[in-house]
């Protein structure tokens, strides 16, 4: 006796060994003896052999026009041979009988299973859709192999041409599009950025970048609502005249600084901070504005500002206007620079003077200084201003030395081209900023502890800096308390703090309270925004630093040991690991040899040639 049954949902025939009532123990054409459930059987046979029933079985099978069979069926459920005798005109034989059985088994979309051998058609709407699906996928799957061949053959896809922002910097996995790129991606061993560039997706490296961070981050663009500006308020005229100190590019001028000459023979010394807060009250649309974008976002050509731009004129310290400041003057002895007094004031302030880095550096420097030369604008003011640094870097604590090792880089791109240009830390031009930016911090933080009103600070203890609103020592800058309130156009914490400065000034309650959820809101999201712009700003300086190697042909350089194979390019800011680098103490001066340079990637090959000369 053999048997056709069912066994882990698919069909087979064997050869009865053992029948045990509830239980058969049988083997198969193949061999193989198994035991199966009685209830698991669909049909008993004497004929044909084990060998040929499967075959024939099939065969009939795929001989069943399926569409045929469904309408074959009645309205209720049925068993198999019951429809086989329908389909065939007469009670099917055990080949018929398999073969309609295999094919209801292989059509779920035309009969529900309700049972050992037995079915129900599929309702007319449900069918109908059920084929829809069926051919929508059989589309679908077409379309993504043809996706996946265009692109292994490094030809964009039409159909991407309006998604590839989507795909590339927000990609679906769900989605045809991408679903065929990591296909080709496969296929090709490239990364998604680096197949796409080879299809043309991406004529501007430089553009990917901004637009992933832009759509990271400015999901919405970096326009802004026209909004506007309230007037000034009738503010004292400062009897001073102030210049500022900027690189080039710089349109938010935020500080300046004043000289004059008192009767007693001191000296005062103006800071002047450019004061948005006087006329931008919180919660102003200007105000919402500024708390959504927390600070200008800097890169090498280019700058998303945290103000719209008739905000930003209305309150910079530009040459030949009266600017409302908020104003710091300190009282200096004239021999020993001892700041006997300090006193802030509100008040209007006429700027006499833009200087700006590229100009003066070469006039202000160590140099001129050491012989005496004051041939350029406001070279007294500078001279005493200098002087005046150095005492107060040395009140606090700091080694003139020191500073005077590290260097900054300045990122000039004009025409796709860039200049890459250095300035010693610690130049004159860069301690004056410093050292009187630290000096009035660190006074108006002292100021708003003093009358108890919050503030927004920079602390740093064992190493660590963080952001809190109560004062405590920065020891890295060796002050007991470290407010940031000297760049309010450009940070959204300074405006916050220069709100809180003014407040005491005018003698009024503060913006905020100690305990305002806003104010420690505006201090953790501007402390994550502005962690997010600085490494966007590394990102895009590394960036160029790839596009200067290409653009000067540089074959050779010489590089310095950081440690183990990481070194730093000698003439620009990059850094990078060099796995042929013998060991080499920290320090060691190495020639490399420039290879392979990925801009998508932002990385370089370089291979070890020898160890530099020492000069």
């Amino acid at each position: 006796m053999n048997i056709f049954y069912e066994e882990n949902g698919s069909f087979k025939a064997g050869t009865v060994l053992a029948d045990n009532t509830s239980s058969l123990q049988v083997e198969t054409a193949h061999g193989k003896r198994s035991k199966i459930k009685a209830a698991n059987v669909m049909l008993r046979f004497e004929q044909p052999g084990l060998s040929e029933f499967m075959a024939e079985a099939e065969k009939v099978a795929a001989d069943i026009d399926v569409e045929f069979l469904w309408e074959c069926c009645p309205p209720e459920d049925f068993g198999f041979e019951e429809l086989g005798t329908e389909y065939f005109g007469h009670k099917p034989n055990p080949i018929e009988a398999a073969g309609a059985l295999i094919r209801l088994h292989s059509a779920p979309m035309y009969f529900y299973k309700k049972g050992k051998g037995r079915y129900k058609a599929a309702p007319p709407d449900a069918l109908k859709a059920a084929l829809a699906s069926t051919e929508k996928k059989r589309l679908q799957a077409e379309l993504q192999a043809r996706y996946v061949e265009q692109l292994s053959a490094f030809t964009l896809p039409p159909e991407f041409a309006d998604k590839l922002q989507q795909i590339l910097y927000k990609p679906d996995r769900n989605t045809l599009e991408v679903k065929a790129l990591e296909a080709a991606c496969a296929a090709t061993h490239l990364s998604a950025a680096h197949l796409l560039e080879r299809c043309g997706a991406i004529p501007s490296t430089h553009d990917y970048h901004f637009q992933h961070f832009l759509i990271e981050h400015f999901p919405h663009g970096t326009g802004f609502p026209e909004v506007a500006v309230d007037m000034h308020p009738e503010l004292p005229l400062a009897e001073a005249e102030a210049f500022s100190i900027d690189d080039a590019t710089t349109t938010e001028i935020d500080d300046a600084f004043s000289v004059m000459k008192l009767p007693n023979g001191d000296w005062r010394i103006g800071v002047h901070i450019a004061a948005p807060a006087l006329t931008i009250p919180r919660g102003s649309p200007v105000d919402e504005i500024a708390a959504e974008r927390l600070s200008t976002v800097y890169m090498p050509g280019n700058k998303i500002t945290m103000l719209p731009d008739n905000v930003v004129q209305s309150f910079t310290l530009s040459e030949g206007n009266l600017c409302p400041a908020l104003s710091m003057y300190l009282d200096v002895a004239p021999v020993t620079l001892e700041v006997r007094h300090t006193e802030s004031r509100v008040e209007r302030l006429h700027i006499a003077a833009n200087l700006r880095h590229d100009t003066l550096e070469p006039l202000f420097n160590e140099e001129t200084l050491a012989a005496g030369k004051l041939d350029y604008p406001h070279a007294e003011d500078l001279t005493l201003l200098w002087q005046l640094s150095q005492k107060l870097e040395a009140l606090r604590g700091k080694s003139a030395d020191n500073s005077t090792q590290q260097v900054d880089y300045n990122f000039h791109v004009e025409n796709d081209r860039v200049d890459i240009t250095t300035r010693r830390r610690g130049s004159p031009i860069d301690k004056v900023v410093s050292e009187l930016m630290i000096f009035v911090n660190s006074e108006w933080g002292k100021l708003l502890a003093a009358h108890d009103v919050a503030g927004i600070y920079r602390t740093q203890s064992s190493g660590k800096v963080k952001m809190s609103t109560v004062p405590a020592p920065h020891q890295g800058l060796g002050v007991a308390q470290y407010l940031w309130s000297s760049s309010p156009l450009r940070r959204y914490v300074d405006f916050i703090n220069q709100r809180q400065i003014v407040s005491v000034l005018n003698g009024e309650p503060p913006a905020y309270e100690k305990n305002d959820s806003e104010l420690f809101a505006a201090m953790r999201d501007f402390d994550t925004a502005y962690t997010l712009y600085n490494e966007f700003q590394r990102r895009m300086e590394r960036y160029w630093c790839l596009r200067w190697l290409r653009q000067e042909n540089v074959k050779q350089t010489e590089a310095v040991v950081l440690r183990e194979n990481l070194v730093k390019l000698v003439r620009i800011p990059l850094v990078g690991r060099i796995p042929s680098l013998p060991e080499s103490p920290p320090g060691t001066r190495v020639i490399l040899e420039i290879g392979d340079i990925d801009l998508l990637d932002l990385n370089f090959n370089a291979r070890f040639v020898a160890v530099a000369e020492a000069v």
